[in-house]
């Protein structure tokens, strides 16, 4: 039975009426469950001259004025496993710390990657530890992973969020009618290469996808990377289906069903699923900027996020970043073979 999908109206999802359940799984995916690092990823080989131009320009057009590496702390696939950003050989948070723009002129935005594409690990900034570090989500002291519903393997794009950008849970938006989730702004970068867990990229927005899940307002913004070799063509979200047909419906099919397996029902979408232009994205980031400003200032409640940092205003003293465990590159620890299954989800009518 194929996987029933919602047409495509102009470049908006609406909401299924449809009936979805699991009804089998595969064997097991070809696909590793982890990406090598960037740099360990080279242009294939081609005899188009313009397109080994582009990929030149992937690796050398922009560059930011600020660069960050990793530090990597205890096994991947382990409740221990951290990954630390680091800039200039000192941990910073990646949630307080990395500015939201690279070129506020240019309208370049930073992002930190959180998931490589086509991984399945649930990994996430950590609100509540100092410094926030990357870590993989727990759910009842296990490990979180996202399963594979067919035909898409793990997440789709380069997943992770704005640094400096915060959804308040506190305020609710006029239009979705659901309050903020109390996470970073989440991002999904559309480009062509793998990125790492802590990679901060340079983007530029083209729209944004209002997710609600249980209740709350979950911000999607899709964003590419600049120096991507679409990105002179990618300028808003219109651009998206011309250049790269069936990734916005893909999209919203991916974040309606991927809790499926796991017992969930189906998510939905504000505004029928359609994808809103950058215009109104870029009104997003803003509004959760300017939350993320009163929740540093003291004048929203955090609760238990940690506002530690050595960039914005200095609340970590140097003892507690000396005290950050030193670089660990370890080897993921083993994981259950499960995890490449794919669940084939039924969309029969009712």
């Amino acid at each position: 039975m194929a996987l029933a999908r919602p047409p495509l109206a102009r470049l908006g999802f609406p909401a299924s009426t449809a009936s979805r359940r699991v009804w089998r799984t595969s064997a097991t995916l070809a696909p590793p469950t982890s990406a090598p690092p960037l740099s360990s990823f080279s242009p294939p080989t081609t005899s188009s001259l313009s397109r080994a131009a582009l990929l030149s320009r992937h690796f050398t057009s922009f560059t930011p004025k600020m660069s960050y590496t990793i530090r990597k702390v205890a096994q991947p696939y382990t409740l221990e496993h951290r990954i630390y950003v680091e800039k200039d050989g000192k941990p910073v948070s990646p949630f307080h710390d990395i500015p939201l723009y690279a070129d506020e002129k240019e309208g370049i935005l930073n992002m930190v990657v959180e998931i490589p594409r086509w991984t399945n690990a649930k990994q996430e900034i950590s609100k509540e530890e100092f410094l926030n570090p990357i870590k993989q989500d727990v759910k009842k002291g296990k490990l979180r992973f996202v399963r594979n519903c067919f035909p898409h393997k793990g997440y789709l794009w380069n997943y992770g969020a704005f640094p400096r950008t915060w959804e308040d849970p506190a305020a609710i938006h006029p239009e979705t009618k659901a309050q903020g989730d109390n996470d970073p702004l989440d991002v999904c970068e559309i480009g062509e290469l793998v990125g790492y867990p802590g990679q901060v990229k340079q983007v530029k927005v083209l729209g944004t996808m209002a997710l609600i899940d249980e209740d709350e307002t979950d911000w999607k913004v899709i964003v590419v990377d600049v120096n991507d070799p679409l990105a002179s063509k990618l300028h808003d979200v219109e651009d998206i289906e011309r250049h790269l047909p069936g990734l916005l419906r893909a999209t919203n099919e991916w974040f309606r069903i991927y809790k499926i397996p796991d017992g969930k029902k189906e998510n939905s979408f504000a505004f029928s699923g359609e994808c809103k232009n950058k215009k109104y994205a870029m009104e997003v980031i803003k509004e959760c900027s300017e939350a993320w400003e009163k929740l540093m200032s003291g004048k929203a409640d955090g609760g238990d996020i940690s506002l530690a940092n050595t960039e914005y205003d200095n609340r970590a003293s140097q003892t507690e970043v000396a005290a950050v465990p030193q670089n660990e590159n370890l080897a993921p620890a083993p994981i259950d073979g499960s995890i490449d299954k794919w669940f084939f989800i039924s969309g029969a009518a009712v």
